[in-house]
């Protein structure tokens, strides 16, 4: 509680500092004009430094007192909203967006992206439910696990970087379901032109409609960039500091508490009856990130050449401490029976060092292509050595990896190309992997893209070795299991008159899950849970999802949809996937109050079809597959209203409507209610000084 109270204490003056900024910012700022939402801000040339020799000695002496005043007068800048640049870990650049739209509605959550294919659990801030796999990305180094919890982790993949001409704040609010609130607060500033800086807080603290299900959550995020003034070399970097805990309950211990009791005492759903009482889990983690790059040669034809021939060299570093831990008070049977000692504290440890050297070379016929060599060194961990009659199960996976690779990227016409390749050398974790895209522009509203992905390598480390004070929760598998194979092929047409239509199909091989062993006697008894283990599936796995998404419009109307069909090939049933899922939004936009305002409001039905839906492990923070039972089928009608009001975005919206009058059958997982009818509001606010 004392560190909570802290939290809450820092959360209150960062929001009460970024108000009073808002007070005073808010008169420099103009809204956007409508069509091109962009901010007219008129401010002094502050933003390059002056010429000391841009007014010559001679014409100064000669110069009329009121020509020589007219001289001096510094001009005036206008600034648009495109010149808020967001810069991503690829270096691609995106610019400011605040404009209202229905695909703003799907992002305005926890995650803070569209979790279409993303089934949430009763409170915010906790795990999601997988309704689609996309396998067209892995990540190239096996992660510490517990993925049920990492969805609101931000990797250094995640982490923005920005370059704006003045100072610029966004605050996300948003309420949560019960006893607590959400805050995202960004301030992002220049010291100078070529410097760029941005401190960024997350937190929230959300108690939940049933007991022991409390989640909250602290986010530190500092970056910044910086190039020099000839443009030959730039840095950047970010420091991440990220606490995510939450309470378990281990589900529901009887479901007709929940699904026979429609109008009694269980409607008060913090007297529904759940497995256990005194869990948690928690992700702690810190990092600490630098690029940069310097060029050799940077030979331009003139002034206007956008694309010289270069030559530049580049270091790229990351040191990251990561921590999963479980802790309870008493054991419980539903995880097992006679501990090795209690209370539990279990706690997984995972600290990386990642070193890469570069060289790119670029030019406007070749395109850009970059060489590559990196060292990553790992040190997975607990605090110690475990002797059991089927054997010892060591404390630790440490080593290093070391890696060469390549990219390459180029735009011939309405083509662009783009490739990545990574061979490891030496170590014991990794493989290979291979990435080729291309996209070609048929005409201003049709564009054709493809993909190429290839890798190998082996599974999360708590696949390969876990302890706990639970006794069956204690395997060593790194010398018994093989690399993850997988191949992935994906096509799509993004068409201004037919919508986005994409399709992939992956061949999975080695693919590694967990499940349980648990006897019928056991799954009655509540007891599946305590059975989990890893495996993996020595028969190849197929996949094959399409996913298409149109929006149709008629005057002040639109209906926004996305459907998403999937097909797996299987041997035995280890992935598993309802075979669609579908979104359709009809909602209703307009300028009101004299365009004051813009209003947008509507109804979201979303829809997936039954399916043996992963059940949950609380102790390892892993989805596990279950083939027992089937879960899904059934609607979540959500009714919204979002409003505009200058650079503000203001969202309401009534979240599962239909669970007022439908029957209580909805589930995230086995044993995990969906969350029941709730009305939720916030906002998203830009502010310029």
């Amino acid at each position: 509680m004392p560190d909570q109270n802290r939290g809450m204490r820092f959360l209150i003056f960062v929001l009460l500092l970024f108000l009073g900024n808002a007070i005073f910012a808010q008169q420099d700022s103009l809204p956007p004009t409508k069509e091109t939402d962009s901010l007219k801000i008129e401010t002094k040339d502050t933003l390059s430094p002056k010429r000391p020799d841009s007014i010559s000695k001679d014409s100064s002496f000669i110069a009329k007192k009121g020509r020589m005043a007219r001289a001096l007068k510094p001009k005036r800048d206008s600034v648009t909203i495109k010149d808020y640049k967001i810069v991503s870990y690829l270096r691609d650049t995106t610019y400011l967006d605040t404009t209202l739209t229905i695909r703003k509605e799907y992002k305005y959550n926890y995650l803070r992206t569209d979790d279409f294919e993303l089934m949430p659990f009763a409170n915010m801030g906790q795990q999601y439910n997988e309704l689609g796999k996309d396998f067209s990305y892995v990540p190239y180094y096996p992660r510490i696990g517990a993925t049920a919890k990492n969805y609101g982790y931000a990797e250094k993949e995640d982490i923005k970087y920005y370059n704006v001409p003045t100072p610029m704040t966004e605050l996300m609010f948003k309420t949560t379901m019960e006893q607590g609130q959400f805050l995202d607060a960004l301030l992002t500033f220049n010291l100078s032109r070529r410097f760029n800086a941005s401190v960024a807080y997350t937190g929230f603290r959300s108690l939940g409609k049933y007991r022991y299900e409390q989640a909250q959550d602290g986010k530190f995020r500092v970056t910044f960039n910086y190039v020099t003034e000839n443009g030959r070399y730039d840095i950047r970097g970010h420091i991440a500091a990220q606490e995510l805990e939450d309470e378990e309950s281990g589900g529901l211990e009887d479901r007709s508490q929940f699904e026979d009791d429609v109008t009694g005492d269980f409607q008060d759903r913090a007297k529904i009856d759940l497995l256990y009482t005194n869990a948690g889990n928690r992700i702690l983690g810190k990092r600490y990130f630098l690029d940069q790059r310097f060029k050799l040669v940077n030979h331009k034809k003139d002034s206007t050449d956008l694309d010289p021939i270069s030559l530049a060299i580049g270091h790229e570093f990351s040191y990251e401490t990561k921590m999963y831990d479980f802790e309870q008070l008493k054991q419980n049977d539903a995880l097992g029976e006679d501990p090795f000692l209690v209370p539990i504290e279990d706690r997984a440890r995972l600290k990386t060092m990642f070193n890469k050297g570069s060289i790119e070379f670029s030019n406007r016929t070749l395109g850009r292509l970059t060489g590559n060599v990196s060292l990553f060194n790992y040190d997975y961990y607990f605090n110690s050595i475990l002797i059991t009659e089927e054997g010892t199960i060591q404390n630790r996976l440490q080593g290093e990896e070391i890696s060469v690779g390549g990219s390459y990227y180029n735009k011939i016409g309405p083509l662009s190309l783009k490739g990545n390749i990574n061979y490891t050398v030496s170590g014991d974790l990794t493989g290979n992997n291979f990435d080729v895209m291309a996209s070609y522009r048929l005409n201003e509203s049709n564009t054709v893209i493809g993909a190429i992905h290839a890798s190998s390598r082996m599974p999360d480390f708590n696949y390969l070795l876990y302890q706990s004070d639970y006794r069956n929760f204690n395997w060593q598998n790194n010398d018994t299991f093989e690399n993850i194979r997988t191949q992935n092929i994906k096509f799509g047409l993004d068409s201004k008159w037919l919508g986005l239509l994409e399709a992939e199909y992956s061949a999975i091989e080695n693919y590694t899950y967990f499940a349980s062993t648990a006897t019928q006697e056991q799954i009655d008894s509540a007891q599946e849970t305590a059975f989990v283990k890893p495996f993996q599936e020595s028969s190849t796995i197929n996949h094959l999802k399409v996913k298409y998404t149109k929006e149709l419009k008629w005057g002040k109307w639109a209906l926004m949809n996305t459907v998403m069909y999937q097909d797996v090939t299987q041997n035995n049933q280890v992935l598993n996937l309802p075979q669609v899922v579908t979104r359709n939004t009809l909602y209703f936009s307009s300028d009101v109050f004299k365009k004051a305002m813009f209003l947008q409001t509507g109804v979201t039905f979303k829809y997936f079809t039954s399916y043996n839906m992963n059940a949950y492990n609380p102790l390892l923070g892993e989805f596990y597959i279950q083939n027992n039972e089937e879960f899904g089928g059934y609607p979540l009608l959500d009714v919204f209203i979002n409003a505009k009001v200058r650079q503000t975005r203001i969202y309401f919206k009534a979240e599962h409507l239909n669970s007022i009058f439908s029957q209580p059958n909805y589930y995230s997982a086995p044993n995990y209610p969906y969350r029941d009818f709730v009305i939720r509001f916030g906002l998203v606010w830009n502010f310029f000084s």
